[in-house]
Formats: structure tokens, sequence, C-alpha cells
């Protein structure tokens, strides 16, 4: 038996389509060779392709013209906080305008939605929904105190020189005219919730999720990326705190344990002691137990500040 030619390099690691296949004048026999699987119609997957969602999703969005990828895919694509049990997500979500056939391939999650041309965007190649859209889409399946999280990371502005973005992905605008086109979506009036708690500033879902707890418990909302003096930005700033009260309240992700970074912090932490701030610091244990600890004390702090 005649070995089947080699694949072009650009279909030889990653999904491809039919149209694809046809532009490099592979034939109908050669995509039925055993160095090639289907991945339903219009769509192979090359002998050992080791599953990648960006590539699969590029794929699939070729090969469903008028489709975008959407919802959860969406979310993990661009680097959304979201809850564990959907980071590791196989499942590809994928929308479409009621005018087409409903989505029926394996591994597909398919939507029939309405969409405005302005909530779909081309990313790194893929059709997919906006931002601002995938977040009014996850309201339907992630808790509340998550979509707020999504919200804040949508609204924090980049730090300029860390990040690849210099403008934050949407604004609060944005959200609200998404809660205004899309009355009757399902999630809703989680999503409107959701809107009056984002707050621009939150560097990390677990930020978020301190804030929401001190709030939730009673206590008055903290100002974040707080400085010791207000405008200037060389000040030191902790993630929150209460300024007439002189209270900083700092989160410690797992990148606060790189020595160089734990210089950078240890460099704050005594510029807000010298200012004659109280100083709070909670971690991931804090987290885990659903800042329960970081609330009492804060609390105690504001009743003796």
């Amino acid at each position: 038996m005649r070995p089947s030619s080699p694949l072009p390099i650009n279909l030889a690691s990653a999904p491809f389509t039919v149209h694809e296949a046809r532009a490099a004048s592979l034939s109908s026999g050669r995509l039925r060779s055993s160095d090639l699987a289907s991945a339903g119609r219009l769509l192979y997957l090359p002998a050992g392709w080791e599953f990648e969602l960006a590539g699969l999703a590029r794929a699939l969005s070729a090969a469903t013209p008028g489709a975008w990828i959407s919802h959860v895919t969406a979310a993990v694509l661009l680097g959304f906080w979201l809850p564990a049990r959907f980071r590791d997500c196989r499942d590809l979500h994928l929308s479409k305008p009621k005018v087409l056939p409903p989505v029926r391939r394996q591994g597909v999650v398919g939507h029939t939605v309405l969409a405005f041309e302005d909530e779909i965007t081309v990313w790194e190649g893929i059709r997919m929904s906006t931002p601002a859209r995938t977040w009014l889409d996850l309201a339907r399946v992630v808790p509340l105190a998550d979509l707020v999280a999504v919200g804040d990371q949508l609204v924090r502005h980049p730090r300029p020189g860390l990040e690849l973005r210099t403008e934050p992905w949407s604004n609060l605008p944005e959200l609200q005219r998404m809660l205004t086109r899309h009355t009757k979506l399902q999630g809703i009036v989680k999503a409107r919730a959701a809107l009056e708690l984002i707050r621009p500033g939150a560097d990390s879902a677990p930020e978020t999720f301190l804030r929401l707890a001190l709030t939730e418990a009673g206590l008055p909302e903290p100002e974040l990326q707080i400085r010791i003096v207000p405008g200037d930005p060389y000040s030191p700033a902790a993630d929150m705190g209460y300024r007439l009260q002189r209270i900083a309240i700092q989160y410690d992700g797992g990148h606060h344990l790189t020595r160089e970074q734990q210089s950078r912090d240890n460099h704050r932490d005594e510029r807000f002691h010298s200012a004659g701030w109280r100083y709070f610091k909670f971690n991931a244990d804090d987290l885990a137990q659903d800042f329960r600890r970081a609330v009492g004390k804060v609390r105690m702090a504001l009743k003796h500040g």
C-alpha cells in the first residue's frame, strides 16, 4: 500500500477544515487516510494531535460560517477568572443566530442566541463573542461572585509594561448596554446584580472576593488600589483599604512567592508601617475560609479606628 503523502506544514499540527484541505489540494482520498480523523462535518484532526483549545476553536469557527465561539470557551481563551471546574473544560461552546440550524456536533455545546454585530469579534483568528458579551453569557452558569470577578477583570486598567494590553477589555457603560439590549436573556437578573458590584481596581479574583466578603459582612466598601499619597504614582499602593482610618489591606497570591516580588512587597509594607498605617495581609488560606478571619480583623480595626 502506497504511504500517504505528507500533509502541508500548516495542516499537520492543528485541526483544519475541508475548505483548507481543498485550498491545499488534498483529495477526498487523502482525507480518508489513517493519519487523519474526522472531528465532525467539514473538520479534520491530524494523527497525534494533542488537544489544544485555541486550535480546535479556530477550526470549529471556520467550519461553521455564521457561528462564533462563546460562553465558557470564549472566557477560557481570553483568560478570564473562572471557577476551577471550568478551567480544563474540553467542550466547545458555539453560538448561532436563530436563522441557522442548531449545532449538532459531538463535544460541542450549541447555543441559539440573539447577538448584535458589535458583540462578535475576531480574536487571534477565531470568530468569537466580545469580552463584554462573553461576560453576559457567563451569567447563566457562574455564581454571582465569580461574575463580579470577571467584570472587575474586564474594567481594570492593565499594568503598563507588564501586560500586552494597554486598554481595559470593557467598561461599565458597555456592560450596561449588554443588559439593556438583552433583557430576557437567561441570567439577566444575576448580571444586573453583578454590574452593581463591579469596580475598577481589582487585580485578581481573590481581591474581588475579599472586597465582597467585607461589604457582605456590613463593613464599609474599601477604596481600591489605595496609595499612601493620593494621586502619586510613585507612592506605594495596597490592594484596598480605608484612608480615614489609615487601614491598608493586601492579598498575597502565588506570584508573591518569588524573591523579587517579596522584596518589593517588603518595601511596600515598610512604607505603610512607617506612615502609621495598620497593615493587613491575607492569602489563599484566608480565601479557602471565605475570608472570615479577614473580616473579623478588619472589623476590629475599624472599630478601634
